[in-house]
């Protein structure tokens, strides 16, 4: 029997390819690399992109990302899963038929149609696919706010929106930005009995790329070092934050997270929440 070094979870990551590497897959491998684990990013998308916009976009067929992911699976223990932008509502098809065969391995996804604000071709038809698909597979979906209410168009409330959310299957859902002040930015948790905590966020106010990637790839890190859910999220924002509050500006558009702060001696050492 073949033994595997269980000291680097495997997180594999479904995301679009992005040139300048702030978010899609470049985030997830940065993630996983700064928090101990191995990225395995599949890709679902190529982009034309720079830190101010997305010039195009070209999803990868669902056959290709098929067998991206099934080569992998095959191969090494895949301890979770990353969901990120997904590019089509074939590509959605695909990837609810891998998770459907490994029902054990956790599943984090966000749920964005964009890239650098530019929306998918068919936004709508590729959010009913992952209500319908993804998200009774989900462990933890991680949207902002307006995410939140595309995903669930009949609510009126932060809470009904997760109630809405959480009634596909999904076990947890943390709206980010849920609450926001000049100075703070809250994030709600919900669970199946409702809202299980805020978190209270020194707001960040210089605007950065890859914020939504960075902290659903570092919730998947954690679960993948076998954290138990709650805490893998409360630590996936901590780590969020700090990448976020010591972002780069690299290009002549929004700031890049710095995912590797803590090996940076310029590091400013701010104060990331109260909980």
């Amino acid at each position: 029997m073949t033994e595997f070094e269980s000291s680097a979870p495997v997180i594999l990551s479904f995301s679009s390819l992005d040139p300048s590497g702030s978010t899609g897959i470049q985030a997830d491998i940065e993630c996983a690399a700064s928090l101990g684990c191995h990225c395995t990013p599949i890709v679902t998308a190529l982009c034309a992109k720079d830190t101010r916009d997305t010039k195009e976009i070209l999803p990868v067929g669902s056959p290709l990302l098929i067998e991206q992911a099934r080569a992998i699976l095959e191969d090494m223990q895949v301890k979770a899963f990353k969901i990120g932008y997904t590019g089509s509502v074939e590509n959605v098809e695909a990837i609810h038929s891998i998770l459907r065969d490994y029902p054990t391995i956790p599943v984090v996804l966000d749920p964005g149609t964009h890239v650098c604000g530019t929306k998918l071709a068919d936004a709508p038809g590729v959010l009913r696919a992952i209500e319908a698909l993804i998200l009774p597979l989900t462990t933890v979906t991680t949207p902002d706010l307006a995410e939140a209410h595309e995903l669930a168009q009949q609510a009126d409330t932060i809470h009904a929106c997760a109630q809405e959310i959480l009634e596909s299957g999904c076990e947890y859902v943390l709206i980010s930005g849920a609450g926001r002040s000049q100075e703070t930015f809250e994030n709600h948790l919900f669970g199946k009995q409702g809202l299980i905590q805020t978190f209270n966020h020194r707001r960040i106010k210089v605007p950065a790329s890859g914020c939504g990637a960075t902290l659903a790839a570092s919730i998947a890190c954690y679960l993948g070092h076998g954290l138990r859910t709650e805490e893998a999220i409360t630590q996936g924002q901590n780590f969020a934050w700090h990448s976020l509050a010591n972002s780069r500006r690299l290009g002549m558009g929004k700031r890049t997270p710095n995912r590797f702060f803590w090996a940076d001696k310029n590091t400013r050492p701010n104060d990331a929440s109260n909980s």
